[in-house]
C-alpha cells in the first residue's frame, strides 16, 4: 500500500502548495488562469509528445486496452444518457462524462503501477487509449460545442488539428510508429518543457481552491455525485465484470485492469474545463472527491484481488 499512499501524498502536497500560493496572492489574481493556459497550450502537448514518442504502441492491441475502452464507454455512456435526459448541454455533459471515466493514469497511475503492480508499463494501455482516443474526441466536441456555431464548415472539420494537446499526441504517435529516434537536441528541451505540465496542472488546481466553497455546495451537486459514483464505483466494477466475465482474466492481469480503472479522475480535466469555460466547478469537485475516495477503493481492490 506504500505506492498508493505515496502517490496521493505527492499530489496532495503540490495542490497544497498551490492553495498557499493562491491564498498569499504570490501570482496575482490571474495565477491559476496563466498556469492553466501554460499547461494546456505548451507543457501538456510537450509531455504527451515525449511520452508517446518513446512508447511501444503494440500495447494498444491488448486485452487490457479493450477492458479499459469498454469500461470507460460504459460509465461515460451512462452519464451522457442522463445528461441528455436532464438537458445539461453538450459541453457540460462532455466534462461530466470525462470525470466519470477518464482516470489519472499519469502522475498518479505511474507510481501506483510501479509500487502496487510492480511494472510501470501496465498503465501504458490506459494512458495511450486516453491520449490517442478519448482526449482528441472530447476536446473536438468541446471546441465545436463552445465555438462551432461561429466557425465555417472547413474549420470545424480541422478542429482536431488545431488543438495543441491533440497535435502533441498525434505527433508522438507518428514518431513512435515511424521508428524515428528524435535527436537529443530536439527531445531534451521538449522534455524539459513537458516536465512543467503535471506541477502546473496541480498548482492551478490548488490555487483554484482559494476562496471556493466546499464541494457539493452549489447547483452542481447532482452532476458531481453522478460523476463520482460512476468513477469511484461504476468503472472499477465494470472493469472487473468485463475482465473476469468476458475475457476470463484472473490473478495479476485482473488486478492490473481493476486497479487502473479505480484511479480517480485526472487533474488535467480541470484544465480542459477552465480552458473552455464550462463545468469548472463540476470538474474541480469531481476530481477532489474521487481522489479522496480512491484511497480506500484502491486499498480494498488490492486486498481483494492482490
Amino acid at each position: 500500500m506504500q505506492g498508493v499512499l505515496s502517490g496521493f501524498a505527492v499530489i496532495a502536497v503540490v495542490i497544497g502548495v498551490g492553495y498557499v500560493i493562491g491564498r498569499r496572492g504570490f501570482l496575482g489574481t490571474q495565477g491559476s488562469a496563466v498556469l492553466t493556459k501554460l499547461a494546456f497550450h505548451v507543457a501538456s502537448p510537450a509531455l504527451l509528445f515525449t511520452t508517446l514518442a518513446r512508447a511501444d504502441l503494440s500495447v494498444v492491441f491488448s486485452e487490457r486496452l479493450l477492458v479499459t475502452a469498454l469500461s470507460t464507454a460504459a460509465v461515460a455512456g451512462i452519464f451522457i444518457a442522463v445528461g441528455v435526459v436532464r438537458r445539461w448541454g453538450v459541453a457540460r455533459t462532455t466534462i461530466g462524462a470525462l470525470c466519470a471515466g477518464y482516470v489519472n493514469a499519469g502522475n498518479l497511475g505511474i507510481p501506483i503501477a510501479v509500487y502496487v503492480l510492480g511494472d510501470a508499463s501496465l498503465v501504458a494501455p490506459v494512458l495511450l487509449f486516453q491520449l490517442i482516443g478519448v482526449t482528441p474526441v472530447a476536446l473536438t466536441i468541446l471546441d465545436l460545442s463552445t465555438t462551432g456555431g461561429k466557425l465555417p464548415l472547413w474549420r470545424r472539420l480541422l478542429t482536431p488539428l488545431r488543438n495543441p494537446i491533440a497535435l502533441g499526441s498525434l505527433a508522438g504517435v507518428a514518431a513512435s510508429a515511424s521508428g524515428i529516434t528524435v535527436p537529443g537536441p530536439v527531445m531534451d528541451p521538449v522534455t524539459l518543457i513537458g516536465n512543467m505540465a503535471v506541477p502546473a496542472v496541480l498548482l492551478a488546481f490548488g490555487i483554484s481552491l482559494r476562496g471556493s466553497t466546499l464541494p457539493l455546495r452549489d447547483g452542481e451537486r447532482g452532476t458531481v455525485l453522478l460523476a463520482v459514483a460512476l468513477k469511484s464505483a461504476g468503472q472499477p466494477l465494470a472493469a472487473w465484470a468485463l475482465a473476469a466475465g468476458l475475457f476470463g482474466l484472473t490473478g495479476p492481469p485482473l488486478l492490473d485492469v481493476v486497479v487502473t480503472s479505480a484511479l480517480p479522475a485526472a487533474q488535467n480535466l480541470y484544465t480542459y474545463a477552465a480552458t473552455y469555460g464550462v463545468g469548472e466547478r463540476l470538474a474541480r469537485d469531481a476530481i477532489l472527491i474521487s481522489t479522496a475516495l480512491s484511497v480506500p477503493v484502491l486499498v480494498v481492490v488490492a486486498a481483494l484481488l492482490g
